[in-house]
């Protein structure tokens, strides 16, 4: 299979302690980096969550008590319940 460089440019302090880490645990970058794009590739997702600084902190951890909530009972919701809940617990 062909390989390709790939450039990406970094903070000079992130990538030196990014080079530490790597060696800490005994991989050099392009592992880690290869390692990062196959799980991306395989899981069609980022493997950590992104999301926006704008978000209310509040509204989120309510919203995200809810969900283990409702993860932690035998019932179902139905989608009139949750959006209802959802929109008591923004508002």
């Amino acid at each position: 299979m062909e390989t390709l460089n790939l450039n990406v440019r970094v903070n000079a302090e992130d990538k030196k302690r990014f080079e530490q880490f790597c060696n800490s645990v005994e991989m050099n970058v392009s592992t880690a980096i290869n390692m990062f794009i196959k799980a991306v590739l395989r899981e069609q997702k980022l493997p950590f969550e992104i999301r926006s600084n704008t978000l209310n902190e509040t509204v989120y951890e309510k919203l995200k008590e809810a969900e283990r909530k409702m993860a932690n009972t035998s019932k179902r919701y139905s989608k009139k319940e949750v959006l209802e809940s959802m929109n008591h617990i923004i508002e």
